[in-house]
């Protein structure tokens, strides 16, 4: 048995007839946009979950590789340790 077939026999149970035509009647205003103050649920939240859910990074993007900063680190700390010890011999 489906959830709305069991949300019906529910209020079968629950309201007299009187009663429940008001309840579709207030229904079908609600369907119609009558009522402003009452909106049916939108699903397209429950369909896409991550629709427009992102965040942004606080940091800036890096404007040039790292591996080059560190390659002419590297290069300059190599040549002079070379340059030290040939200038020993």
């Amino acid at each position: 048995m489906k959830k709305l077939d069991r949300f019906i026999i529910w209020i079968c149970s629950k309201f007299n007839r009187k009663e429940i035509e008001f309840i579709v009647a207030g229904l079908v205003k609600i369907l119609v946009d009558r009522n402003p103050e009452v909106k049916p649920r939108d699903d397209f939240k429950e369909k896409h979950p991550n629709y427009r859910d992102f965040s942004v990074d606080p940091m800036p993007p890096i404007s040039e590789p790292l591996k080059k900063k560190i390659d002419l680190v590297l290069g300059k700390n190599f040549l002079r340790d070379i340059s030290k010890n040939t200038a020993n011999r």
